[in-house]
């Protein structure tokens, strides 16, 4: 009987859900602040839907530039971090609002040494993260990161 009872629940709860999202759907915002990449660019640097927010990957690149900063993965995947948490400044967030973040790297062997830079920008907890070895990155970068917000993410 509990679990009959369970299951209605549950239905009606899902179609009472799927019938107010169908009424009104989340706000869309595409979000350039031209503080990291230059205006021009076929790509939003973050698209807001409701309360997550979608960054564009990052690299390495001195901002307003398509300029890789030199000296290898490390000094571009701490550029990559600092572009991300600029991207995440200008919305009104910070790194603490990150719940997932992807990473591309073009030498898997390498991992170690983006780790290193990678947890210096969390304290305590990291988002969750996914990470894949790939054959080329825009303009040649070393790393590639994307990453998803929360808009509450720091108050939980």
């Amino acid at each position: 009987m509990k679990i009959g009872y369970l299951l209605l629940s549950t239905l009606l709860g899902c179609g009472l859900a799927g019938t107010a999202w169908a009424q009104s759907p989340p706000q869309v915002e595409f979000l350039n602040s031209g503080k990291v990449v230059g205006q021009g660019l076929p790509f939003s640097e973050a698209v807001r839907v409701g309360n997550t927010l979608y960054l564009s990957g990052e690299v390495g690149i001195v901002p307003r530039t398509m300029q890789l900063v030199p000296g290898g993965l490390k000094p571009q995947a701490r550029q990559a971090m600092d572009n991300i948490k600029t991207v995440l400044e200008a919305q009104g967030l910070g790194m603490r609002d990150l719940v997932k973040c992807t990473v591309m790297l073009a030498d898997m062997s390498k991992w170690d040494e983006f780790n290193e830079v990678y947890k210096t920008y969390f304290h305590g907890r990291y988002p969750a993260r996914s990470a894949m070895g790939v054959n080329g990155l825009a303009i040649g970068a070393q790393v590639e990161i994307e990453c998803i917000a929360a808009m509450d993410a720091a108050a939980r």
